[in-house]
């Protein structure tokens, strides 16, 4: 069937709500050097404020992504998407006028807050909209852009951080934000479920939870292991987690529906997703830093270099996307993630110079298709897995093990490299990230199922 002129507008409209999210989550990784010398200090207080203005925007996005879901199921996903996109430009601007680095921490949190209320809901009225292998295409093309808005941000980041100043990395989401909301104007809006509530105490403690787990991950390299502030934070942010998952249990309404993982596809797809979108942060911040704080690279070199990744994506997402509706998840799902995981391998021939010919775009164009591979079919998998009434809830869930994998893959960066960013660390998380992609990998192949013959509108995905 030829697709709608109001199906092209939810297409482009979902594409650039999420696209600020996604890219403002890359983007700013080129310009962390330039934010460090201003706002910053040398040595370790210098890498745990990159880390921090890093994880500060993925604590409260992964967690209360999962309560946002909720919150579109309730009142409406075109009423909570406008509400993400001018929560998004407020918190933009206070970033982009930050004069101290804990002010820019604070704002970075909340940009995570309003873009916990974007993904979700895009991804909602994208299921909403379409169906069968339009549904694919429509989720190939969204996959497509909004990850290669998290590719392409290092370029983008890095011309403006050379040419201009850093703080452009925030300002240029107002314009973007604004012609969303203007197109938003031609989408209808859909009712609430009556009847729902929305789970504020499992929201406070995956927050709380989490946040504390990434305090004491972050600064235990400067405060020390056995700092009782960094104990207590470990601990307490720990059992908090784990009182999440028991008090999501017996909720009446939970944020979290243990329920969806009842499919098999569900639950072993965001397993998978926690792997790969962790190797995905990890390899990504940490490409970006070495390139420029070792290898010398300007931010705009940082950022071109990583270009063909991008062309990959949009080249190729929506075919493979298109392909996973045919034949199925399974196998791009488990090859997609070794191929990627072979090109970060093939950068451990990387050294202080970093000769891009010979040490970087072997390995990127390798990442670049890989990452083609895997992401369209993921998305459709684990979407595919629950009813388009638990749409909201369930593209939350996934998008916020993806965020919550980098929150915690970018924390462990310090451990990693102990401190110090030289070749022989940065070789050890590349290390860590190609082992985490053939995790990935692996995880998809045992427990992905090709589902056939059922409709996934109707029921939770038995696999077969």
């Amino acid at each position: 069937m030829p697709v709608t002129t109001l199906q092209r507008r939810v297409l482009l409209v979902a594409i650039l709500g999420s696209f600020v999210s996604f890219l403002d989550g890359t983007v700013v990784s080129v310009a962390l050097p330039a934010i460090a010398r201003e706002l910053g200090g040398p040595g370790a207080e210098g890498l745990a404020l990159q880390q921090w203005v890093v994880d500060a925007y993925l604590v409260t996005l992964g967690a209360l992504m999962l309560v946002a879901g909720s919150v579109s199921d309730v009142y409406g996903r075109r009423r909570v998407l406008a509400a993400g996109l001018v929560g998004f430009a407020a918190a933009s601007v206070l970033c982009a006028l930050a004069p101290t680095g804990p002010v820019l921490v604070i704002a970075r949190a909340l940009q995570g807050v309003a873009g916990a209320l974007l993904v979700p809901s895009s991804l909602a009225l994208i299921v909403a909209t379409f169906s069968g292998e339009a549904q694919a295409r429509a989720i190939g093309r969204w996959t497509s852009w909004t990850t290669a808005a998290m590719i392409v941000g290092p370029f983008i980041g890095g011309m403006l951080v050379d040419f201009v100043s850093w703080r452009w990395v925030f300002w240029i989401n107002v314009p973007v934000i604004a012609l969303t909301l203007w197109l938003l104007r031609g989408v209808p809006a859909a009712e609430g479920e009556p009847g729902r509530r929305i789970d504020i105490p499992g929201a406070a403690l995956a927050a709380f939870g989490l946040a504390g787990v990434v305090f004491g991950l972050i600064e235990g390299e400067r405060l020390g292991w056995t700092s009782p502030v960094i104990l207590v934070s470990i601990v307490a942010g720990a059992a908090m987690l784990v009182g999440f998952v028991l008090y999501e249990r017996r909720a009446a309404d939970p944020m979290l529906p243990l329920r969806l993982f009842q499919s098999g596809n569900f639950a072993w797809g965001n397993l998978a997703t926690f792997a790969i979108y962790g190797a995905f942060s990890l390899g990504g911040f940490m490409l970006t830093l070495f390139l420029q704080q070792v290898a010398g690279y300007s931010a705009t070199w940082s950022g071109v270099a990583q270009l063909p990744t991008t062309f990959a994506m949009i080249a190729l997402s929506a075919w493979f996307g298109t392909l996973s509706g045919r034949y199925g998840s399974r196998l791009f799902m488990s090859v997609g993630p070794i191929v990627a995981g072979v090109g970060f391998l093939l950068m451990l021939v990387m050294d202080e110079t970093a000769f891009y010919p010979t040490q970087v775009l072997p390995g990127q164009l390798v990442f670049g298709l890989g990452l083609a591979i895997t992401v369209a079919p993921l998305t459709a998998a684990i979407l595919g897995a629950v009813p388009t009434h638990d749409a909201g809830i369930g593209s939350a869930v996934n998008n916020a093990v993806a965020r919550v994998a980098g929150l915690v893959t970018v924390a462990f960066a310090g451990i990693i490299t102990g401190g110090v960013l030289d070749v022989a660390s940065f070789h050890r998380a590349l290390v860590v990230t190609a082992a985490l992609l053939f995790l990935g990998g692996v995880l998809s192949l045992v427990g992905v199922r090709n589902v056939r013959g059922a409709d996934p509108n109707e029921t939770l995905v038995k696999p077969t």
